[in-house]
């Protein structure tokens, strides 16, 4: 593949603005005492439709033709792409169908239907999303958006980064959480072209350390087992950001079920915000390997924040 340039970053940040909020940064005294680090929290969770994803999703909307766009968009999404790709859908007039698998939780499925998704329910294996999204594609014409292995997904989950760049020029590094590796693609690529030797650095649950495993052998491995409560990270690499993740990415820490749990205590407690276990995992993180961050400006990418507070794990 053809790898992004500067350019292509700031011309999409440019393009998708007047759709998303520019996410504020919040920043805590007790938690850099505890890490021992700068430490500077980039809340996706104040995003439209509570995540990043709304950025990647309105970039691969925008870039499609007219007439694309006139006949639709389809993605299989079990959450936060589901809800991501309805909404940038509807602001911008475009129909959009959504593959759910029929165990997903009716939350999401609910939040989808409030954005004028189109939801055709299927067996919870990859296979059958995939094969109900090809169908719908072929009936309708709709063109396949991929919620993480998707070049202009990529670079839209990229503009995260950039603005948190923007605001403090000077990081040392980023923590991105890992799932299907759109966002950490991305925030790579926003390091690579905007930071002054910004390291971006991985953080994924033991339990569906997948990438981690990938990097070692240098192709895309799979999880046996995703057993985590970081629900938003139980998917895998992709062929489109792999590459990207292979060429930036040199390292990325695993926690334990445990340690993503206190992190989403103490971001509950310190800085008084919703976050998801997929984002308090850059915080575990962090914590887990406080000697590589020591005395850095570290920024953490809150991935969002659509979590079922009756459902909390603490």
């Amino acid at each position: 593949m053809q790898y992004s340039d500067n350019q292509i970053l700031i011309d999409t940040h440019k393009r998708i603005s007047p759709f998303i909020h520019k996410t504020p940064v919040l920043t805590s005294s007790q938690i850099n005492n505890l890490v021992g680090a700068d430490v500077y929290f980039k809340c996706e969770n104040f995003q439209r439709m509570g995540a990043f994803k709304m950025r990647g999703a309105t970039n691969a909307i925008l870039k499609l033709s007219d007439k694309q766009r006139g006949s639709g968009v389809v993605t299989h999404s079990s959450g936060n792409f589901a809800q991501a790709l309805s909404l940038a859908a509807k602001s911008l007039n475009v129909t959009a169908y959504i593959v759910m698998p029929n165990n997903a939780p009716q939350v999401k499925k609910d939040a989808v239907k409030g954005y004028e998704g189109i939801i055709t329910e299927c067996e919870p294996t990859l296979e059958s999303r995939e094969r109900e999204s090809k169908l719908i594609s072929q009936q309708t014409g709709a063109t396949f958006i991929h919620p993480s292995n998707d070049i202009d997904v990529i670079h839209g989950q990229g503009t995260a980064a950039i603005e948190l760049l923007n605001d403090y020029p000077k990081l040392d590094a980023i923590i991105s959480p890992v799932g299907g590796g759109g966002l950490i693609a991305g925030t790579a690529l926003a390091a690579h072209y905007f930071g002054h030797n910004c390291e971006v650095v991985g953080a994924e649950p033991f339990e569906a350390d997948d990438a981690y495993r990938s990097l070692i052998s240098g192709k895309i491995e799979t999880n046996v087992t995703t057993n985590t409560i970081a629900d938003g990270l139980r998917t895998q690499l992709g062929s489109i950001n792999f590459p990207i993740i292979k060429r930036h990415i040199h390292n990325i820490i695993r926690v334990e079920e445990v340690e993503i749990v206190d992190a989403m205590k103490l971001i509950f407690e310190r800085l008084k915000i919703v976050v998801e276990p997929s984002s308090a995992i850059v915080l575990a993180a962090i914590i887990r390997e406080k000697e590589l961050f020591k005395n850095k400006k570290v920024g953490l990418i809150i991935s969002g924040g659509n979590v079922d507070i009756t459902q909390l794990p603490f």
